[in-house]
Formats: structure tokens, sequence, C-alpha cells
């Protein structure tokens, strides 16, 4: 076994060994060489100390002196590297009360969460694989080292951290791992939403963010996101659909780029069919207002999981009008399009298509041909739209506030509605974009305001 190494952390590991000390490679940038994954970090683990490892390079940052992390600067990058250690006790279920320093390689592997992520290399020795790492990656499996029931214990979030590693591997979870996240799931009340929040978002933008399903089959999101577990519940007696709403969001996912944005928009955008759901007298499922429900229920899940504001608006308008209706774009409806365009935003807009035709994808034979094709038709005519430079909004109307002013018309309230006006008026017909029009008709506007 061969991985190539960045010259930076050659020189790391070189370094240490020159000076008496052990020095590999760790962790996740192991899995990932072996699985040939480009790493994201190249994590060091030695049984140098901290003080002597700050001591053999000139620019070090004190990381995480306490639980024997240093960062090496080289060129501008920066690696941790951390000293071998045995954890304590974890009070928390999150962090070890306490750390101990130790020389040997096989007690820093031992504290590991899965076996695929406690495997070390370096150049000299080649792949140490103490717990048959190897062998799991060549399986497809997560699997805890040692006791999974301890492991959990120690650190609550390895129970969502193996659905996430699941997903982005397409990995089976071992059965005595899978059986100890069922018996141990309450733990993971203690976690911080933050934290859950993070394994949350690097599950959906996996290759397999239906792996969210595993976390549903093993109890977790009763824990952190029962919303789910009652969209698992809701069926969808209608000729549109062929799932329950949890089992068409899932399918839904898989139709859907690995964007953040999309991914979690996908996610809630029928979250509020759990509470808008009726029966018919010929037993068909009508969700009336869900659209608008599931906006609302969206911001609050993404608020207790502590996204941020700017993430919770954008998936919320997403949501609202995703289940808009297109029809006959090329023609009259080439107006509601540029409507759209301007209600949800011209940069927005894009994203709206692929979460509607995410949506669409996931649902049954009924109409879906036609429904993809008006889509398909609906994103060509935006483009067009876009190109000829129509009038989107009220930067691009060609008169503004101040050209108001100049023409009399001073009051604020007045100018915000006859802009409003000539947008609108604008928005329907793009080819009356023009001042000197737009200029009478804004004196006419506002001798009528004042009659």
């Amino acid at each position: 076994m061969h991985i190539t190494l960045p010259s930076q952390v050659s020189r790391i590991l070189s370094t240490l060994d020159a000076h008496g000390f052990e020095a590999y490679i760790v962790g996740g940038c192991v899995r990932d060489s072996i699985l040939g994954k480009e790493p994201d970090d190249w994590d060091i683990t030695t049984s140098a100390r901290p003080e002597q490892v700050k001591a053999l390079f000139p620019r070090t940052i004190d990381t995480g002196l306490k639980h024997g992390t240093v960062t090496v600067l080289i060129d501008k990058t920066g690696y941790e590297v951390t000293t071998y250690r045995i954890d304590g006790t974890y009070d928390d279920h999150r962090r070890p009360s306490s750390v101990v320093f130790t020389s040997k390689l096989k007690d820093d592997l031992m504290r590991r969460d899965f076996t695929i992520n406690a495997m070390a290399y370096n150049e000299e020795e080649g792949l140490v694989d103490l717990f048959r790492g190897m062998n799991d990656l060549k399986q497809g499996l997560i699997r805890c080292v040692g006791n999974p029931a301890e492991r959990f214990e120690e650190d609550a979030l390895r129970m969502l951290r193996a659905v996430r590693f699941a997903g982005q591997l397409n990995f089976r979870i071992h059965p005595d791992t899978l059986n100890a996240v069922q018996a141990k799931k309450e733990l993971l009340r203690n976690v911080s939403a933050e934290r859950i929040q993070m394994e949350l978002l690097k599950l959906m933008i996996s290759e397999h963010p239906e792996a969210l399903k595993t976390a549903w089959e093993c109890g977790l999101t009763e824990i952190f996101l029962p919303e789910f577990d009652r969209m698992m519940d809701t069926p969808q007696n209608n000729p549109h659909h062929q799932y329950n709403v949890g089992v068409h969001t899932l399918h839904a996912l898989m139709h859907v780029e690995a964007n953040p944005v999309l991914r979690l928009t996908i996610l809630f955008h029928d979250v509020g069919k759990t509470l808008t759901r009726t029966t018919d007298d010929e037993g068909i499922d009508h969700f009336y207002g869900h659209n608008k429900v599931s906006r609302d229920l969206a911001a609050e899940i993404m608020k207790r999981l502590r996204f941020d504001n700017k993430t919770i608006r954008i998936v919320g308008t997403l949501i609202l009008y995703h289940d808009t209706r297109f029809k006959d774009p090329r023609t009259t409806g080439r107006r509601h399009v540029r409507r759209m365009m301007h209600t949800v935003g011209p940069t927005l807009f894009p994203y709206l298509l692929k979460v509607m035709e995410a949506d669409v994808s996931a649902q049954s034979s009924y109409m879906q041909q036609m429904k993809l094709s008006i889509l398909a038709e609906t994103e060509e005519v935006s483009r067009e739209i876009l190109a000829a430079a129509d009038c989107l909004t009220l930067k691009d109307l060609k008169i503004n506030g101040n050209q108001l002013k100049e023409l009399g018309i001073q009051e604020g309230k007045t100018i915000g509605t006859i802009l409003d006006a000539l947008l609108s008026m604008v928005l329907d017909y793009p080819e009356l974009n023009e001042y000197l029009y737009l200029k009478e008709l804004a004196l006419k506007i506002n001798a009528q305001l004042h009659q």
C-alpha cells in the first residue's frame, strides 16, 4: 500500500522521525487516499508531546494543547499534529473530561470512532491497520472500533456520523453498530444542535442523502427531526403520487444536485403535508396550502438546528413557490414566468425549477412527462427572458425614484406606488420599458393619486 503525500506533510513526518519520534498520517486522509479521493485535511498523529512539536517547527499555532493538538504552518497551510492520547471519561457524551498522552500508537487508534477512520500510514512502515479497517473498506462497512455502545457513550454524535458516512461512501452500517445506535439513540439528546446540523448537512450533500432513511429506521430522526417521522407516517392517496410523504422526499433528494440549499429545500418542501392532509369523499388525499405551512415549519426546524438566517430565508422562498403551476410558457404563460422570476428573484429562479423538477421526478407517472416537459420549456423561456434583458426588478426599470422627483413627485410613498405600478405593467409588457413612455404614465398615475 502506497499513499502519495503532499511534500509539506512528508516534511513534517520526516522532521519528527529525524528527532526520534513516531509520526503518521491518520484518520480520514488515510481512508480517502485508499478510496482514491482527495483528502480535505491531512491530520498527523505522533508520539511527540505538544511542546516537542512546537520546538521542532518555527511556525505553530496552539490549536488545542489540552488535547495534544498543535497546528504546524508550512507555506501558509496548517496541518494539525496531535500527540498519541488516551481519553478519560466522557461525562457529557461529547468530549473527554481529560486526556492522557501515551507513547503507543495503538492506544490512540483504539479511541477512534470507526475502523475505516482508525488506520495510520507513513512512508517507512506503510499502512498500520490494527482493526481491519481495510477489510471494512473493501466490504463497504461502517463498523465501530471495539465496543460500539462504548463508542457512542463517549460521543453520541458518532451515531449520526455512522449514518452520514454510510451516505457519503454508500456503505452499510455493520449490524452490531446499528444495534448499538438503536439502543443508545436517546444519548443524541445530549448533543448540541450545531453539531447535529453539521452532520445532517454533510449527509444531505453526500452522494446518497436518502441514507436519512437509515437514521429513521434506527430511531435517530425521532430525536433530532421528529417531523420526518411524521412525514413517513403520512400517506398520499392521490393519482399524482406513489409514495408517502417521507419516501417521496427521499426519492426527490436523489433527483437534485448536491447543493446545500437545494437539498435542504427538498428535505423540507412537503413537511407541512403532515398538518394539511384532508381526504375527500372518493378517498383522494389533498394538501391545500401545504407550501405555506411547509415554509413556516421548515423555518422552525432550521432555527432549532441553528441554521443561519440567510439560508432559512432562501430555503423558505423556494418551498413557498415549489408548487407553482406553469402553463403554456411560450404563449400567455410567458408573463407568468416573468412575474415568478421577479417574485423569486432572477438568481434564485433556476434553483426553483430544479426543486420543482426533483419534486415531479419523485411523483407517480400520472401526467409526469407533461409536467417535466412544461418545466423544461419554462427553463428555456426563462433563459430567453434573461438574454433579452427584460425588466424583472425595479433596478431594471428605465425610470427611477430620483427621476420621478425631478418631475415634481416628491412624496416617498407616492414614488413607491408609482414605481410598483410601472414595474407590474412592464413585467407583462417588457417592450414598454422606455423612459419617455414611463415618464408620461408616471405623471398620469400621480395625477390620479391626487384627485
